[in-house]
């Protein structure tokens, strides 16, 4: 189904939809940009995932991977109200459940929008990716430590791993934070950042590449990008 304007009052493009799936018996919703190529060519996948409190839609307007990567299909999930590690114990705002046991709902979302991805359009299974924001950030890595195989590349932002950490497995990554997060300490992300670089075998020094943006290069074929910005948990619009 087509969507022609927001909650937020934007416009949502043509090629943009609401798509719907069913998870034991419960509908969950994602707003999914689909190229015109995907039932035709190989077609790159990008998850999104809101912060605690946020929304698919706010989620897709602040990252805009349909302007960057036309080819790519860009999938924003929809979280239920759901209790923060950091905030809302209560669960009153949307978010992603944290558990690694295959009870996790989340989980469950993610594998059923994949396997229908894939059964209605031509995906490339080597070019999967996953990036998230705050909370959604740490369900990337939750993803990352429980559903690796299936993805080429991940990108946390404003999160950080903790006991995740040792279910991770070398990949090519990039973190964003902010050195004044009052939420997710900054401390916290690098020693993420430090676990995550030391795994993949990265260059003890970093090649500064762009504005706030560091690449650690690594001969096992799996850099880390770390992007740190001197801001608070959202990242500045460029």
């Amino acid at each position: 189904m087509l969507m022609a304007c927001s909650a937020e009052g934007q416009i949502i493009p043509k090629n943009t939809q609401v798509l719907q799936f069913t998870v034991n018996g419960q509908t969950r919703e994602a707003l999914v940009y689909i190229p015109a190529n995907a039932q035709n060519e190989p077609t790159p996948v990008i998850f999104a995932f809101h912060g605690h409190g946020g929304t698919m839609r706010n989620m897709y307007y602040t990252r805009r991977f349909d302007t960057l990567w036309r080819k790519a299909i860009f999938v924003c999930p929809q979280g239920l109200n759901t209790p923060g590690l950091l905030t809302d114990p209560e669960g009153k705002r949307s978010g992603w459940h944290m558990e690694t046991d295959s009870s996790n709902i989340d989980l469950q979302f993610f594998d059923v929008m994949l396997r229908q991805l894939k059964t209605n359009y031509h995906i490339d299974p080597t070019r999967i990716y996953a990036t998230g924001h705050s909370n959604g950030g740490g369900f990337t890595y939750l993803l990352w430590a429980t559903r690796g195989d299936n993805f080429a590349a991940m990108a946390p932002t404003a999160s950080a791993a903790g006991r995740l950490n040792t279910l991770l497995r070398p990949k090519p990554a990039l973190h964003a934070l902010g050195t004044k997060d009052p939420l997710v300490l900054p401390a916290m992300q690098r020693r993420t950042c430090d676990y995550v670089r030391e795994m993949n075998q990265c260059a003890a020094t970093g090649q500064a590449v762009a504005e706030y943006t560091t690449l650690y290069p690594s001969d096992t074929g799996n850099p880390f990008i770390l992007y740190e910005h001197p801001g608070g948990t959202i990242i500045p619009r460029r």
